[in-house]
């Protein structure tokens, strides 16, 4: 079941890569070609609002950066793909390794997660309370966006625990 989580997770992940490509490479053809607005409706819709501008694509381009960068941060953690400082962890035991990795976990996320998840849950509420949009013909419901941080923020932070349960196992 996990494999199938994590299998999916990258799936649509990928599709949202390529649907970062895709839009970027729209936003410099329609720029290029001066069309401005791209497309326009007669009923606002979600995020976009009554049209679709190279200012929203250019945001969506951002929202979609984010997505791909924030939300396989944890899975990445826990396929222990991230950056490690290799001269205090190789040519030590698996036991000094679990150590090493414990007290880092410890002392650098924690303090981390404490900080940046309650702000960040700020950060996304202002945007949802005061109907946040762009000012210069972008996307409208910012706070959709902004709910990505917290999210990605504390599928991250979870990672970490579940890294933190796995190392105390294996420290003893």
């Amino acid at each position: 079941m996990a494999q199938y989580l994590k299998q999916m997770c990258l799936s649509l992940l990928a599709v949202a890569l390529i649907l970062l490509m895709g839009t970027i490479v729209l936003q410099v053809l329609f720029s290029a070609t001066d069309v401005n607005p791209v497309a326009t409706f007669s009923q606002a819709l979600t995020l976009v609002g009554t049209a679709v501008t190279l200012n929203s694509l250019l945001d969506f381009q951002w929202h979609l950066l984010v997505v791909v960068g924030l939300i396989p941060a944890g899975l990445v953690w826990l396929m222990d793909g991230h950056v490690r400082v290799d001269f205090l962890y190789q040519n030590r035991s698996p036991r000094t390794q679990a150590r090493i990795n414990l007290l880092g976990n410890l002392l650098f996320a924690g303090p981390f997660f404490a900080l940046v998840l309650p702000a960040s849950w700020d950060f996304m509420l202002r945007a949802w309370t005061s109907d946040e949009g762009s000012r210069n013909g972008g996307l409208n419901d910012l706070w959709l966006i902004k709910a990505v941080l917290p999210l990605g923020l504390a599928l991250f932070a979870l990672a970490v625990l579940v890294e933190i349960l796995r190392l105390v196992r294996a420290v003893k």
